[in-house]
């Protein structure tokens, strides 16, 4: 899961090299944090919030076949 998150957020930035996620476990719990040059943060953010909610989206989906849940913190 890790990886499909990094795949999205480096198509959506200017600085690629700058993304990296913190992936931690716990019980059937996987948070990741996303950390993004300060200069990208709006691209990934998005007009209210729009572009972070599709991610979060699109990672429970991915969390679902899983069979865990996925809090996604852009930090």
């Amino acid at each position: 899961m890790k990886d499909l998150l990094v795949f999205i957020a480096q198509s959506l930035v200017r600085e690629p090299e700058k993304v990296s996620v913190t992936e931690t476990r716990e019980d059937s719990v996987v948070t990741l944090k996303l950390s993004v040059s300060p200069d990208d943060m709006g691209r990934v953010i998005g007009k209210q919030g729009r572009i972070a909610r599709c991610i979060r989206t699109v990672m429970k989906a991915a969390a679902v076949k899983e069979g865990v849940k996925v809090v996604v913190d852009i930090i």
